[in-house]
């Protein structure tokens, strides 16, 4: 952990990450912004990715059913042999599309751990911010939504698994590259954000327990206190953020995202230029500019 962090500032970063993580804003991105922002400094990869877990609790909680109907229709079909059930499609498709992201991560784990990794650059995030929201209103325009989860095949687990690996970059967002991957292939709005939490699963899981690993080895220097407060925090609201993205996207377009995605790009680039907010230096240093 890169910052000492009280009880107050870990409740406050896990209500960012629990309302960020599942919209298509990107969490990372917010979590490097807002403590930034206020103040606070970066809280760093390692206890950002543990608040994930509070994240990965509340889809595991709100998906439930779906998890264990995926699990025992996979288990039942893989006994009588029927290989193209719909729960042996979805389950493969989540299993197949973690694995871009675990190779993507382990490439880049050093350069993202960094303390002055060009990716976690503000400048970075808002480029991210601003093609991302240019990707997402080009597959709302060119999507033809009319699938759903019932006809997932194990190809678009992989290729949207594939758009998941790009959200190493902050700025990009995890839900925000799946779900405009789902969308450009045909999904409509709900189902693509569906399939989007279940294959958030794993990697979260994955990436969170890797980096807790690694406050356990520091002795959790910053104190366990300051990790419960933003791990409970981060459960209520990412719960909270998933039940009403759900509802809001059968109904609605993410064309309320886009906006805020262009808007919040923007932003940080005016304030960078402004020179309100100290980061090109770490860019600097990583092209080797003076």
């Amino acid at each position: 952990m890169q910052q000492q962090i009280g009880i107050f500032e870990a409740i406050v970063l896990g209500f960012v990450q629990g309302i960020t993580e599942y919209f298509p804003i990107s969490s990372t991105a917010h979590l490097r912004v807002v403590p930034a922002l206020l103040g606070w400094g970066d809280p760093g990869t390692a206890y950002s990715a543990v608040i994930q877990l509070g994240s990965l609790l509340a889809v595991l909680t709100y998906f439930y059913k779906d998890l264990t109907e995926i699990l025992s229709g996979t288990v039942r079909a893989l006994r009588t042999g029927d290989t193209q059930s719909r729960e042996v499609r979805q389950f493969w498709g989540i299993i197949l599309g973690t694995i871009p992201i675990v190779i993507a991560g382990l490439a880049l784990k050093s350069t993202l751990e960094a303390p002055n990794s060009p990716l976690r650059a503000l400048s970075v995030i808002a480029v991210a911010s601003i093609v991302m929201a240019a990707l997402l209103w080009l597959s709302e325009s060119l999507g033809k939504r009319t699938r759903t989860m019932k006809g997932i095949r194990v190809i678009d687990g992989i290729l949207i698994g594939c758009a998941q690996a790009l959200a190493l970059v902050p700025g990009v967002s995890r839900s925000g590259s799946t779900l405009t991957a789902a969308l450009f292939l045909g999904f409509q709005r709900a189902d693509g954000a569906r399939f989007s939490f279940l294959l958030a699963i794993p990697a979260i899981f994955l990436s969170g327990l890797l980096e807790l690993k690694v406050l356990v080895d520091e002795g959790f220097s910053g104190g366990v206190g300051p990790i419960v407060a933003g791990f409970v925090s981060s459960t209520i609201f990412s719960y909270l953020a998933i039940a009403w993205l759900l509802k809001f996207l059968q109904t609605r377009s993410t064309l309320v995202f886009v906006i805020y995605r262009f808007f919040f790009g923007a932003m940080l680039l005016a304030l960078l230029a402004a020179g309100l907010l100290p980061d090109i230096e770490p860019l600097r240093q990583a092209l080797n500019l003076r």
